[in-house]
């Protein structure tokens, strides 16, 4: 029989494309206008793509799906303030490709004041600038400056009689970050989905795994479950990592045989609509954890669920960070795994030989999400809307001076928390974590 499937959530709406567009030209000076390509297609060998995943900018503002676009945002124009350049409909190419929404269907179906095809861009794109004095665009982005200059260059030598033509480049990526950063009510209900599905996914991978699977295999299981409930994929490339490839922090090969009697860790996270879940669980090939393993994990886990209690708004990651710190730190002193006062070990850092990596990062249309984390240089507090993951974990170096017991063993738990007036929401909470859960539902099914 197969896996029940989620009811999926609304799209966001068009009309919530054009108020974010409209944020962020009142931001912006007059006389501005914005340049923002959309994703081009990735050759992966020869004549062959890699699967086309839009720019997560360009998404946030548009919602358009198909590559080789351009977004013109043109402030106060009476005409049309948004214009989308697009692929030309082409029935010849659309045989072998798939049919394009052209210019028409941009207009109708994304809101778009204005849309041309792309074979019209030349004529079109130096007219729409004329008078405009700075041009923002991504100024990370080689192709989208080439353009720019291309475009100062054109308005300077057909300049009409007094017209300004563009003096300067800003950059537009952190105005679209800032708002990024705070999730609407439709992009929570898109998140909310990708932590169950991802969570989903997780549970099955716990249900399948038994010694002699090769990591890859329950790599098979997680992404099923993703396309199986209309996610695209994995949001990231999936880590698997039994035994000691847990200890590996972005281990990819998935291909080691999972062991009876070792641990296996599982970070991986569904794309859906673009935006990402995010979870990692760590838990025993066989079922049961060992008296070692449990010790170990039920550090990372009390450090994890304080740290996911401390997500209010006005709280900072660095004070969520710090918590963790202490805690994990007072974790190893208490197994032998480092020697002396819990807070001296903090100071001098040797909680770093266990613990490589930072608590939490911005979760959204990207896995590590936008968004700055530090304002006039100090940590900015949370507000309702953000969404972060909470994921401490403790990584043992199989090294002599070390209990035998605790040697290459790697745990890590992660879950994705929305801030909320009121605390923290969180999104995957539907995959087991507590020892006594993971093991009823690996033993009993």
């Amino acid at each position: 029989m197969p896996p029940a499937t989620l009811p999926r959530p609304a799209p966001i709406s068009a009309d919530e494309y054009r108020a974010r567009r409209h944020t962020l030209m009142a931001q912006l000076p007059a006389g501005s206008a914005v340049l923002l390509p959309g994703a081009a297609l990735v050759t992966r060998s020869r004549d062959s793509e890699f699967a086309f995943r839009q720019d997560s900018d360009f998404h946030y503002l548009t919602g358009f799906p198909e590559p080789e676009a351009l977004l013109v945002l043109l402030p106060g124009r009476q005409a049309g303030e948004s214009v989308l350049f697009c692929q030309d409909r082409d029935p010849a190419l659309e045989t072998w490709t798939g049919r394009r929404l052209g210019a028409e269907g941009a207009v109708r179906d994304h809101g778009l004041d204005q849309a041309f095809e792309n074979a019209e861009r030349d004529e079109r794109l130096a007219l729409l600038l004329e008078g405009r004095e700075v041009l923002y665009l991504p100024l990370d982005d080689a192709d989208a400056l080439a353009l720019a200059e291309a475009l100062r260059g054109e308005l300077s030598a057909h300049a009409r009689r007094g017209a300004p033509v563009p003096t300067g480049f800003a950059d537009i990526s952190g105005l679209i970050h800032e708002q990024r950063l705070i999730k609407s009510a439709a992009e929570l209900s898109l998140m909310r989905h990708a932590g169950e599905v991802s969570a989903r996914a997780h549970a099955r991978a716990m249900r399948a795994c038994r010694p002699g699977l090769v990591e890859s295999q329950l790599q098979a299981e997680l992404e099923h479950e993703f396309r199986w409930q209309g996610g695209s994929g994995p949001a990231y490339a999936s880590i698997v990592g039994g035994g000691p490839n847990a200890c590996v922090l972005h281990y990819l090969e998935n291909a080691a045989p999972l062991r009876d009697g070792e641990l296996v860790l599982i970070d991986a996270g569904v794309e859906f609509d673009l935006y990402a879940g995010d979870i990692t669980r760590t838990f025993p090939v066989n079922g049961r954890f060992t008296a070692a393993q449990r010790a170990l994990y039920e550090v990372v886990l009390a450090a994890q669920e304080r740290a996911i209690a401390a997500v209010r708004p006005g709280v900072t990651l660095a004070s969520i960070h710090a918590g963790v710190v202490h805690d994990l730190t007072a974790g190893l002193v208490e197994l032998g795994l480092l020697a002396g006062d819990v807070q001296a070990r903090v100071d001098d850092g040797s909680y770093q030989r266990f613990y490589l990596h930072s608590t939490s990062h911005w979760l959204g249309l990207d896995v590590h999400d936008v968004g700055a984390y530090r304002r006039a240089g100090e940590p900015r507090p949370l507000c309702p809307g953000m969404v972060l993951t909470v994921e401490p974990g403790l990584y043992v170096p199989d090294a002599d001076d070390l209990p035998e017991a605790f040697r290459g063993m790697g745990i890590r738990i992660e879950d994705d928390v929305a801030v909320t007036a009121e605390g923290g929401e969180v999104l995957t909470a539907s995959v087991p974590k507590r020892v006594a859960d993971i093991e009823a539902l690996m033993v009993t099914e």
